[in-house]
């Protein structure tokens, strides 16, 4: 009995030996790795980032067959535009939509116009624009302004970075969303020298009040912050001699059917409203 319990301990453990060993008295290959499959965040990712070039490539063929003035304009563009906007305003071309930054072929019978400011600017260029057709030649600084910061960086570009250069006849502006964390004392420095600037071409300049923003603790934003930078802003236009519009005033009492809830944007009527006012303000300084 000893002997049979032995010979059947070398069997199972002859047969554990084999399928160890593959079968063929060798060393059994380890396991052959998974590839894991991607996530859907992955492959999202992918898709979009395929996407993307799929339009940088149509944009880059349509820019290459337009007039040398208008490729300029475009490189200016992709110069300025940053890795936010100028995928939108690529999509934008290739799909043959109409957008703020837009060529404008001058009339050179018409004044030229400029209008610098943030994304609420942006949005209520297309309405200035057709509310000023056939009355002045309405362009835009080639970027989405942000902070009296960036002004003072950009400034230069802006003003001259257009087919026609450095001739203006009314520049609009606004800063203020962006600097609602800016100390007012910083704020209105930057404001004072970017004024002293746009003097220097001769156009007469607009201020825009900025449009009022929502409380919203998790950002850090109070509608008090506008307010306070909008007084001390008004303060130094009414000294420098600059023309005011209150575009905080015009739209603060129609901000329920206007602007975005919890947002500092705007829906399309409110940029239409803004538009106009803006083009009021505009046609008044061109008198």
């Amino acid at each position: 009995m000893p002997i049979l319990k032995s010979g059947v301990a070398i069997v199972c453990l002859s047969a554990v030996a084999a399928l160890s060993l593959g079968g063929r008295g060798g060393i059994a290959a380890p396991p052959a790795a998974v590839q894991a499959e991607p996530t859907n965040a992955e492959e999202a990712a992918a898709k979009k980032k395929a996407a993307e070039a799929a339009v940088t490539a149509k944009y880059e063929a349509l820019v290459a067959n337009l007039p040398a003035e208008e490729q300029a304009w475009e490189k200016v563009l992709q110069q300025h535009l940053g890795s936010f906007y100028l995928p939108h305003h690529q999509a934008d071309k290739v799909a043959g939509r109409s957008n703020a930054w837009d060529f404008v072929k001058d009339d050179p019978t018409l004044p030229r116009v400029l209008l610098i400011g943030d994304s609420v600017s942006r949005g209520y260029t297309a309405a200035v624009r057709k509310s000023l057709a056939g009355k002045a030649n309405v362009h835009r600084a080639p970027a989405n302004c942000g902070p009296t910061a960036s002004g003072i960086k950009n400034i230069d570009a802006w003003l001259t970075d257009h087919p026609g250069g450095e001739k203006w006849d009314v520049i609009h502006f606004n800063f203020g969303i962006h600097d609602r964390g800016t100390p007012v004392a910083d704020y209105t420095a930057r404001l004072e020298q970017l004024v002293q600037r746009m003097k220097q071409t001769g156009a007469k300049l607009v201020w825009a009040s900025t449009t009022p923003i929502p409380d919203n603790p998790e950002q850090k934003q109070t509608a008090a912050s506008i307010v306070e930078r909008n007084a001390a802003a008004a303060e130094l236009m009414q000294r420098q001699g600059v023309a005011i519009d209150d575009l905080f005033g015009f739209i603060t009492p129609r901000l329920a059917e206007a602007q975005l809830p919890k947002d500092v944007h705007f829906n399309a009527k409110g940029y239409d409203m803004l538009g106009q006012q803006v083009a009021e303000s505009v046609a008044d300084a061109l008198k």
